[in-house]
């Protein structure tokens, strides 16, 4: 456990580019993402650089649960530098969780932290959700990557990244996802293949 939180601490400091929580003004956000916990929709609309509110659906595959939640992400702090840009966020939500005709309120907390330059990314972030007689569970998640050449302005972007997750309530606690990154426009895809045999895919459209 000690070794875990000295990475995470690492991360933080280092501060990986996100699927970012909250858009440019009047934006529009579609987020899908699949890995080999949960699978989401996330739809949300910023109405400023600072916050941004939507509607989440997702499936648990432990509990064999859906939740249904409204989202609320802020915008708590943005560093610009001059070749580099840190954020830092607090994602929240509240709603139901429901199986096979039981119904359980739901809320969900946590908050991330990115720092990226144009050759250099890494973050972490930390889930804390609650559904009483659903599921419980505290999750951390760190990435760290690389961009194997710089493109221009509205060229293919490319990453190569880790992810590494760590869940203490569960059996397999700690997993390690490589996986790649490709960015053009407002369109964000990953791919990726954790080392326990699940695969990760996550599709984000900004407009």
């Amino acid at each position: 456990m000690r070794q875990i939180i000295v990475m995470v601490l690492i991360l933080l400091f280092a501060l990986p580019v996100q699927a970012r929580p909250v858009s440019y003004p009047g934006g529009w956000t579609v987020m899908l993402m699949n890995d080999v916990d949960i699978n989401s929709l996330h739809i949300h609309y910023s109405p400023t650089a600072t916050y941004s509110v939507g509607v989440r659906h997702e499936y648990l595959r432990g509990s064999k649960a859906n939740v249904d939640t409204a989202a609320v992400n802020y915008l708590i702090k943005r560093w610009n530098m001059p070749a580099a840009q840190a954020n830092l966020y607090i994602k929240s939500g509240a709603g139901i969780a429901y199986d096979d005709g039981e119904y359980d309120p739901a809320a969900y907390t946590g908050f991330a932290a990115d720092w990226e330059n144009r050759r250099f990314f890494t973050g972490y972030e930390n889930r804390f959700f609650w559904a009483d007689q659903t599921e419980k569970f505290i999750k951390h998640k760190a990435r760290v990557g690389v961009a194997p050449y710089v493109g221009d302005y509205g060229d293919l972007h490319t990453w190569l990244m880790l992810q590494a997750d760590y869940d203490a309530g569960a059996d397999d606690n700690f997993s390690v996802t490589p996986l790649v990154r490709f960015f053009k426009g407002p369109a964000l895809l990953e791919a990726g293949y954790n080392l326990d045999d699940g695969a990760l895919f996550n599709f984000v459209y900004r407009f």
